[in-house]
């Protein structure tokens, strides 16, 4: 959820900063105040194409800071990880700033490191999706159809199934193929293996024996030194005239001597006495330790060529001798299977042919699946338009084949994916008689907007974005059309965050959040200001949107009604239409406002502030419980 953004130097505005809440978030204001200045900012938050004529006049460079709520989002953190930003595991708050220079160099930070225009992509994947001037983001990506759906029609559990299959039938037909190179090169490649097996077995290697013939190595080179060494130590301790064992057994004497005065002596005695027996014992062993070591030069050279034998086995096939042990085994199985290359080939090609049929079982009951699903997500989303003014627009979710490329693996000709075998689009003809195209070949920005909210509120809770930006779905409707939509911006708010720009009162009465942006002139410079509203100024711009320049009366009690008409349609509206297996969005008599009369939806009209609704908050106001999730 986007929870701030911040501009300086961006366009008309100088300095700016806006706070949302999650619900509907509106944007209201007169004609170039610099409504959609906002979105241009967003959009360049997300990684969009940077312009230099952005940049307000003497100003070095531009701004753009975002700051998003992610603690309900571990994928937006693990987009960070993929990316390679340091992210604490429980970061609640991602912040993305894009500095634009006059010079038209860009830069950009995520929670403050440097970051290149590919972590930004990366990370800001399914952040935002924004309708505004043709500039659409996931829903006109025909690539994320299919995605959209299958969390329609539920199928999670068939694609965990037609991505393990998948990877088994991927499996077997590596493995035929891996075993058809090795036949073109048989005679060749059985040679070589051959010679491999007997170079290695030749040799015998142990995964420890490398350490046990430095060990000996050590020992034979040194075996005279070593001999030297211990021998003369025994002599000194021991063996010599004067050993230091026979001048430690007379100091014991003189100690038991005194002892005879002094009791006291014995303990001393008694330490000492100990110490002559272990230099003794130590003597004894360096006695049997310089007659066993064993000057041997026959056995030294023996034991350095093997060492060196198994030193260059190393650098030949790996990288310790249990590298080449393990690779003597992996030839040994290529070797038999050269042997006997018919026998493995008609088993590799049965497995595949086994892990084939498991495959086309479970992609083609997918395919008929999402065949049903895509009838009913058109009829819906058909129907959602048709309350959006757009009787005659109808959606085809148009599923086909994926177009096997050359070497993949396929299905009755159709490209085998993880996803299984095929493809989705959403298409839509807005006019009657009009053939379906796909959705970013729509020309009017408004209809396109419009099929977007549409698609949104069908999908709702869906879809990746946490935030939904609306900048033209109010173009060329009015009345009732207007007040529909509002409904259903407000309903897709249940699910997601929604920051909507209007230029319309009935959709402006449905914002959970009302935000004015208007011009001021200071001096001789522009600038463009954004005020969140409090109840009584907002009652007065929605008066200003229905009466224009001049406010009266009879506008300010039209601009009541309509804010107390749109609270209590809020609070008593149903569940909105979800995406759900059976088909999911309502009928369109579900979704249009209540018709009752203009006195049905009226507040008592007592006076001004009466007529005022009472919208403390996104709870009361909207009413979100467990009929409007």
């Amino acid at each position: 959820m986007l929870t701030c953004v911040r501009v300086r130097n961006f366009a008309i505005i100088d300095e700016l900063e806006v706070e949302l809440g999650s619900g509907l978030n509106v944007f209201t204001g007169e004609t170039g105040a610099g409504k959609s200045i906002l979105v241009s900012a967003l959009q360049l938050v997300l990684g969009g194409k940077a312009r230099p004529d952005v940049v307000r006049t003497g100003a070095d460079q531009a701004e753009v800071e975002a700051l998003f709520d992610i603690s309900r989002d571990p994928s937006a953190r693990a987009r960070m990880v993929e990316a390679g930003i340091e992210v604490e595991e429980d970061e609640p708050e991602l912040v993305i700033r894009r500095v634009i220079q006059a010079n038209g160099r860009t830069r950009a930070f995520i929670n403050g490191q440097m970051a290149t225009a590919g972590q930004l992509a990366q990370v800001t994947s399914g952040l935002a999706d924004i309708s505004s001037q043709h500039q659409y983001h996931t829903l006109v990506d025909a690539r994320t159809h299919l995605g959209y759906l299958d969390a329609f029609a539920g199928l999670d559990a068939d694609l965990a199934a037609i991505t393990e299959a998948h990877r088994r039938f991927a499996d077997a037909d590596a493995r035929v193929q891996e075993l058809v190179a090795r036949h073109r090169d048989r005679g060749q490649r059985e040679d070589m293996l051959r010679f491999q097996l007997k170079e290695i077995d030749d040799l015998a290697p142990r995964a420890d024996e490398e350490e046990e013939l430095l060990a000996e190595r050590s020992l034979l080179r040194h075996a005279e030194k070593l001999s030297g060494v211990a021998g003369g130590a025994e002599h000194v301790l021991y063996a010599a005239d004067a050993a230091v064992c026979e001048k430690v057994a007379r100091v014991v004497s003189d100690l038991r001597s005194g002892a005879v005065y002094d009791p006291r002596l014995n303990t001393i005695a008694d330490q000492v006495e100990a110490a002559q027996t272990q230099l003794e014992d130590a003597a004894s062993e360096l006695g049997r330790y310089a007659r066993g070591v064993n000057v041997d030069p026959a056995r030294l050279a023996l034991v350095e060529e093997r060492a060196d034998r198994l030193a260059r086995l190393k650098r030949k096939y790996g990288g310790t001798l249990a590298d080449v042990i393990a690779l003597r085994a992996k030839v040994a199985v290529e070797l038999a299977d050269l042997d006997d290359f018919e026998a493995a080939l008609s088993k590799a090609e049965h497995a595949r042919e086994v892990a084939r049929e498991a495959a086309s079982k479970i992609a083609l009951r997918l395919r008929e699946e999402r065949k049903k699903a895509a009838s009913k997500l058109s009829r819906s989303i058909s129907a959602e338009l048709a309350s959006l003014g757009m009787g005659d627009a109808q959606v085809e979710v148009d599923v086909q084949p994926l177009e096997g490329r050359g070497g993949e693996l396929d299905i009755d000709g159709a490209r085998l994916s993880p996803t299984g075998i095929d493809r989705a689009e959403f298409l839509i003809a807005p006019n009657r008689g009009e053939a379906a195209r796909p959705l970013a070949k729509v020309a009017s920005g408004g209809e396109l907007s419009r099929a977007m909210l549409a698609i949104k509120r069908v999908l709702a809770g869906v879809g990746p974005a946490g935030l939904y930006v609306f900048d033209e779905v109010d173009s060329g409707v009015g009345g009732a059309v207007a007040e529909v939509i509002g409904q259903k911006l407000n309903d897709v708010a249940a699910h997601s965050q929604v920051l909507c720009i209007t230029h319309l009162a009935q959709i402006a009465v449905y914002g959970d959040a009302h935000f004015r942006v208007h011009k001021e002139v200071l001096g001789e410079r522009t600038h463009s200001r954004v005020s969140k509203l409090a109840e009584g100024e907002r009652l007065e711009e929605v008066a200003r949107m229905l009466g224009g320049l001049t406010v009266t009366a009879a506008t300010r009690t039209a601009a009541a009604e309509m804010l107390a008409g749109a609270a209590k349609a809020s609070a008593g509206a149903g569940a909105p239409a979800t995406a759900r297996k059976d088909g999911g969005a309502a009928a369109q008599g579900d979704t249009a406002p209540a018709k009752g009369g203009k006195g049905d939806a009226a507040p008592a009209k007592g006076g001004k502030g009466d007529a005022v609704p009472a919208k403390g908050g996104k709870d009361g106001k909207r009413g979100k419980g467990k009929d409007a999730a």
